[in-house]
C-alpha cells in the first residue's frame, strides 16, 4: 500500500518566538512569529495548518498551543529560541523599536518534510532564517503555491541591534521573482522601491514576478494584482494588539484566497485583522464576528 503525503491547506515555515512587548515602559512576555499569529488565526478560520519551526528543546513545551488549536507541528531543536523585544509608545503604536532576544538559526532543505499543501508560506521573522538556496528549492517544490513575507530578508541583527537592511537590485530579483504571493509593509516597501506611493511601489514589486502583492500599513491593507489595485482600511477600536498584524493579515488573506477571489479575501483579511489588533495575542474569535464587522463597517465601502 502506497502511503499518501499529509494534506494541508497552508504550511507556514518560520521561527517560533518568545517575545516581549513593552508599552509605555510596561513589559509583557508573549509568544510570537508568523507560525504562531498566522497559524492560530488560520486554525480559527477552519483551515488545516501545519507549521515548520526551530527552537530550544527546553522550550518545546510551548508548542502545546499548536496541538490545542489542531495545528500540526514539525519542530527542530536549536541552541536558542528566537525572540524580539517590541518597544512601543501607546501614543503611536505604529512606530516601534526592536531589541534582539535570541535567534534559532537557519532552516535547511532537509528540514522541509514531504507534504501536500495548497499553499506554502515562508514567514521568517529575522534575516538568516531562510537562505536563498532554500528559497530556490521551495520555489521548485511548491511552484505556483509559494508565499513570502519579505520581512525575513530585510529585518535582522547587526552589532546586537535589530535593524532593517536594504536589498540590492540583484537580491530583490533573486528573492522576489521566486514567489507567487508577496507580503510587505510600509517601511519595507519604501526601502525596496524608494517610492512613497504604496500602489505605485506595489506595481513595481509585482512586475518582478509575484502574482499578488499585499502591503500592510497604518491605514489598512493594499492589494496589487495584474487585474486590480485595491485597499481596505482597518476598523479596529484599539491598537493594543498591533504586534502580529502583518502575520495575521497575510495568513487570513491567503487562507481566504483558497476559495474566494482577491477582493473578497482582502476585505475578509482587513476585518479579521482589525479584530485581532484589539487584544494582545493571536486572533481567536468566532468567524461570525468577522462577518458582523464587515456588515457594520464595510458595507458602504466600494470593493
Amino acid at each position: 500500500m502506497v502511503r499518501q503525503k499529509p494534506k494541508y491547506d497552508l504550511t507556514i515555515l518560520g521561527h517560533f518566538a518568545k517575545d516581549v512587548i513593552e508599552i509605555d515602559g510596561k513589559s509583557h512576555n508573549v509568544l510570537g512569529g508568523a507560525v504562531y499569529y498566522g497559524g492560530i488565526a488560520g486554525s480559527h478560520m477552519g483551515l488545516k495548518i501545519t507549521i515548520i519551526t526551530r527552537l530550544r528543546k527546553e522550550d518545546f513545551q510551548y508548542l502545546d498551543v499548536f496541538k490545542k488549536n489542531g495545528i500540526n507541528c514539525f519542530a527542530y531543536p536549536s541552541e536558542e529560541t528566537s525572540g524580539i523585544k517590541n518597544i512601543y509608545s501607546s501614543k503611536n503604536m505604529e512606530i516601534r523599536d526592536y531589541e534582539p532576544l535570541g535567534f534559532a538559526g537557519a532552516f535547511s532543505i532537509e528540514d522541509i518534510p514531504d507534504i501536500n499543501t495548497k499553499l506554502f508560506v515562508v514567514g521568517p521573522i529575522i534575516a538568516g532564517e531562510i537562505e536563498l538556496d532554500l528559497l530556490e528549492n521551495l520555489a521548485l517544490r511548491f511552484k505556483g503555491k509559494l508565499a513570502l513575507d519579505v520581512q525575513g530578508f530585510m529585518r535582522g541583527v547587526k552589532e546586537d541591534k535589530m535593524m532593517y537592511f536594504d536589498l540590492t537590485e540583484k537580491e530583490k530579483l533573486e528573492i522576489i521573482s521566486k514567489v507567487d504571493f508577496l507580503k510587505t509593509d510600509e517601511t519595507e516597501v519604501k526601502l525596496l522601491t524608494k517610492n512613497k506611493d504604496l500602489f505605485s511601489a506595489g506595481k513595481y514589486l509585482k512586475a518582478i514576478g509575484p502574482k499578488e502583492v499585499l502591503i500592510t500599513h497604518k491605514g489598512g491593507i493594499n492589494l496589487i494584482t495584474d487585474q486590480i489595485t485595491s485597499f481596505f482600511p482597518w476598523k479596529n477600536t484599539s491598537t493594543i494588539g498591533r504586534t502580529g498584524r502583518g502575520d495575521t493579515a497575510f495568513i487570513s488573506y491567503l487562507g481566504s484566497r483558497l476559495t474566494k477571489p482577491p477582493i473578497d479575501s482582502l476585505l475578509f483579511s482587513a476585518a479579521l485583522t482589525s479584530l485581532k489588533m484589539e487584544s494582545i495575542g493571536p486572533f481567536s474569535l468566532p468567524l461570525w464576528q468577522v462577518n458582523e464587522l464587515i456588515k457594520k463597517e464595510y458595507r458602504l465601502i466600494k470593493k
